[in-house]
């Protein structure tokens, strides 16, 4: 069975929240690269990318993570990546993979939809 890529997209306290699921790949990367810049084009500057439910991840799923957020930074807008809480011990698929290519540190990190909306909230360290 083919493993897709689904991108819900919902809205919490002024950010949109893009939730993903399925395998970010060279087949698949261009749906989320696409939802991130209507996301823009709608005016949207605070992006949440809740990657919790991302089973695979290579490179080119790293890239489109990458572009966009050269992106947000390029429009003075704000990413936030959630990657689950339990990924710092044994590791998500997603954040093995960031911080094996070293750009892990270059992203906002959350264990949640609830921490990542809130302002206050602090990242996770890298």
């Amino acid at each position: 069975m083919r493993v897709t890529l689904k991108v819900a997209v919902d809205e919490q306290g002024g950010w949109a929240v893009l939730r993903v699921s399925g395998e970010m790949d060279l087949v698949t990367s261009p749906v989320l690269r696409q939802r991130v810049h209507d996301a823009v084009a709608d005016g949207r500057r605070s992006l949440v990318l809740d990657l919790s439910e991302v089973l695979f991840c290579d490179s080119s799923g790293v890239g489109v993570l990458i572009a966009t957020r050269r992106l947000f930074r390029s429009c003075q807008g704000r990413l936030r990546l959630i990657l689950p809480a339990h990924g710092a011990e044994d590791g998500s698929h997603v954040n093995r993979v960031l911080a094996a290519l070293g750009v892990r540190r270059l992203f906002e990190v959350f264990p949640d939809v609830t921490a990542a909306v809130d302002d206050g909230a602090a990242p996770l360290s890298a």
